[in-house]
C-alpha cells in the first residue's frame, strides 16, 4: 500500500487549528470539573439533608450513563428546559465538565480520607473558621495528594472531546473526518490525528509529574 504521510502532513494545517479547539475545550472542562468536584466534596461533608443524597444520585447518573448520552442531553434537552439557546460549544463544555466533576469528587474524597483528624482538631482549637480550614489546610493537601489521579482524569477528558463531533463542534476528530473525505487517505489522516492526541496527553502527564515533584511538602 502506498502511504502519503508527507503529502497529508502538508495539508494538516486545519487539523492543527482543530487541535487548539480540542485543547481549549479540555482545559476549560478540566478547570470547571475541578471546581465542580471540589464543591461536591465540600457539600457532601457539610452533611445538610438532603444534599449528600442528591450528590450521590448525581454521581450515580454520571457514572452509570455513557458520556455521549450526557452530551446529547446537554445539547438537545437542556436548552428547552432552561429556555436558552446555549449553543454546541457551551453545551459540550458543560457536559464534559459535569461528567468530570463527578469523578473528580470521588478522587478528592479519597484524598480527604488520608488527612489526619489531628490537623482538624488543632485548627478547631485555634478557632479557625470552617472556610479557612478548607482553604488553608484541607484542600491544598487533598489536591497535592491526588495529582496522579487528577492527571489521569484530565487525560480522560481529552479522550472524551472527540464525542463532541456528534454535536457539530469542529474539533480534531471532526476536522480529521473532513480531511479524510477530501483526500481519501484515512490511514495517514488518522495516524496524524492519533499522534496529535498523544502529544497533548503526554504533555498533560509530564506537567502532572512536574507538579508532583514540587508537591512533596504537602504529601501525607
Amino acid at each position: 500500500m502506498d502511504f502519503q504521510f508527507l503529502q497529508i502532513a502538508a495539508q494538516s494545517g486545519p487539523m492543527a487549528l482543530a487541535a487548539l479547539v480540542t485543547i481549549y475545550i479540555a482545559a476549560v472542562s478540566c478547570f470547571l470539573g475541578l471546581v465542580i468536584g471540589t464543591l461536591l466534596l465540600i457539600c457532601v461533608n457539610v452533611k445538610l439533608w438532603p444534599v449528600p443524597g442528591l450528590i450521590r444520585l448525581y454521581s450515580s447518573y454520571i457514572r452509570g450513563t455513557p458520556a455521549l448520552v450526557q452530551i446529547l442531553v446537554f445539547y438537545y434537552a437542556l436548552p428547552p428546559l432552561i429556555g436558552l439557546d446555549i449553543g454546541p460549544m457551551t453545551a459540550g463544555i458543560l457536559a464534559i465538565s459535569f461528567n468530570s466533576g463527578a469523578y473528580v469528587a470521588e478522587i478528592l474524597r479519597g484524598g480527604l480520607s488520608r488527612i489526619t483528624t489531628g490537623q482538624l482538631e488543632a485548627a478547631s482549637a485555634l478557632g479557625m473558621r470552617r472556610f479557612l480550614v478548607w482553604r488553608k489546610i484541607i484542600l491544598p493537601q487533598v489536591y497535592y495528594s491526588v495529582i496522579p489521579l487528577l492527571v489521569n482524569e484530565f487525560t480522560m477528558v481529552i479522550k472524551i472531546t472527540p464525542l463532541l463531533s456528534t454535536i457539530t463542534i469542529v474539533e480534531l476528530t471532526r476536522q480529521s473526518q473532513y480531511l479524510i473525505t477530501s483526500t481519501f487517505r484515512p490511514v495517514e489522516v488518522l495516524t496524524i490525528a492519533a499522534l496529535i492526541y498523544f502529544v497533548i496527553c503526554f504533555s498533560v502527564s509530564q506537567f502532572g509529574e512536574l507538579l508532583q515533584r514540587r508537591s512533596r511538602k504537602y504529601r501525607m
